[in-house]
């Protein structure tokens, strides 16, 4: 058994992305396989300090101290809590442990475990500065570049979920080969999704196709090109595009749509539970993930997963997972022409779309469970001890001896304030910041 200590800035209820999700899922699935695992992320309003959750030990923190100026500052904050919680739960590990981080937010916290505690430190990397604004533009962009960076350069071994992302991080960071190893994202196949559903027409009219997309409203998930395509398949369709989700670049998003002439052919729905999310996929004639930069697309594979025909842009780990005429289709990445040209494919040749969608469903049925990927997740861990063990900085884990084991952290709950801020000794943060 590993004793694995994950670190994450988001882990629900706090859905920013899909990294929560990420977390999430294998955290449990790792607990489900005899893993000893806990994690260390931010505290809500109502949410306990200290829980075991799906078999995971969850320990939620406050940042410290005032409300920061800026979302990095906050980030210091939060790592600066994370790292006390942290030490403490390490203090009590006496057998084979890794720190695992997602994302340079928790960089500082994961380093300094690995540091004060001789735990080798494996680092995820979701997604780069770099990769989501198409290069680095100005300080703000730079320091976290170079806190990514040095993330990779403390870490053991960095995960990726795909080959596109491998290449991307050792380019940005001058990673050698073996430092890097590829676990795809997956999916919950077994999750029950509870009702009540809503139903179609509260979407869509009779006789309208329906065309679905949901994700984060953010330039590089591509939206805009979304739209730009859809005067092309409005020429020969008669078709409703639901958007779903929320994020910085919505009011922008609704503006182009009225200036394509849009506003009745366009409905943005906002941020919609599970329930909501499985039936719109079910509606929907064609879901589209038309992304400009994606490391994985978590969403395509929840589309295969409910049965719905994809379209896709080739791009990062989207180009991995669809292929084209045989799960789904991909058009060309920020080619809105190329984008209509495919949905109108799905839409005119529903023969086609059900045979691609009846081969997405077996796919992810098989390849992208979260049952394996923890297996994998595990065997690298495994592998990292053993190599740590080998070493005179591993060996010095055990030289010291270690504190007295205590029944629980200590930890006490922040207070909660209506709005949504955690308030309290640690400071508040209003948390809308959105990758």
């Amino acid at each position: 058994m590993t004793t694995v200590i994950m670190v994450t800035w988001e882990y629900p209820p706090h859905l920013v992305g899909g990294l929560a999700r990420h977390v999430h899922a294998l955290s449990r699935e790792l607990a489900a396989q005899g893993h000893d695992v806990h994690v260390l992320t931010r505290s809500g309003p109502g949410l306990p300090a200290e829980a075991m959750e799906d078999g995971v030990h969850v320990v939620r923190v406050a940042p410290y101290f005032q409300e920061p100026s800026d979302f990095r500052l906050w980030v210091c904050h939060l790592n600066y809590a994370l790292m006390e919680a942290g030490a403490r739960l390490a203090g009590q590990v006496t057998g084979p442990a890794v720190v695992h981080a997602h994302d340079w937010l928790v960089a500082y916290a994961a380093r300094g475990i690995k540091s004060l505690f001789h735990m080798p430190l494996v680092a995820t990397i979701h997604a780069t500065e770099h990769g989501r604004h198409n290069g680095i533009h100005d300080q703000g962009q730079k320091y976290i570049n170079d806190v990514e960076w040095w993330l990779t350069y403390e870490a053991w071994r960095v995960v990726v979920c795909s080959q596109a992302m491998r290449g991307e991080v050792q380019w940005l960071f001058g990673l050698n080969d073996d430092k890097v190893q590829v676990i795809p994202n997956g999916i919950d196949l077994k999750a029950a999704v509870n009702g009540p559903f809503p139903p179609r027409q509260q979407f869509a009219a009779p006789g309208e196709k329906l065309i679905f997309h949901i994700g984060r409203l953010v330039p590089e998930k591509g939206v805009a090109v979304l739209l730009e395509a859809m005067p092309h398949v409005l020429k020969r369709h008669h078709a409703r595009l639901v958007v779903a989700g929320t994020g910085p670049f919505g009011d922008e998003l609704r503006r182009r749509a009225h200036q394509l002439g849009l506003g009745d052919r366009v409905s943005f729905v906002g941020w919609v539970d599970d329930a909501t999310a499985h039936a719109l996929y079910s509606y929907a004639d064609v879901a589209v993930v038309p992304s400009t930069y994606e490391p994985f697309g978590i969403v395509a594979l929840e589309a295969m997963a409910a049965g719905a025909p994809l379209v896709a842009s080739d791009v990062g780990g989207l180009s991995e997972i669809v292929r084209h005429g045989e799960n789904g289709l991909k058009a060309l990445p920020g080619h809105a022409i190329s984008l209509a040209e495919q949905i109108e494919r799905l839409l005119t040749d529903r023969a086609l779309s059900r045979r691609l969608a009846g081969a997405a469903l077996h796919e992810v049925q098989t390849k992208y469970t979260w049952a394996g990927i923890a297996r994998t997740t595990a065997e690298l861990y495994d592998q990292i001890i053993t190599e740590c063990s080998q070493t005179e900085w591993g060996t010095l884990r055990f030289a010291q001896p270690l504190p007295p084991r205590v029944e629980s952290l200590g930890l006490h709950e922040p207070d909660s304030r209506s709005d949504g801020t955690v308030e309290g000794a640690s400071g508040s943060w209003p948390g809308r910041y959105t990758m």
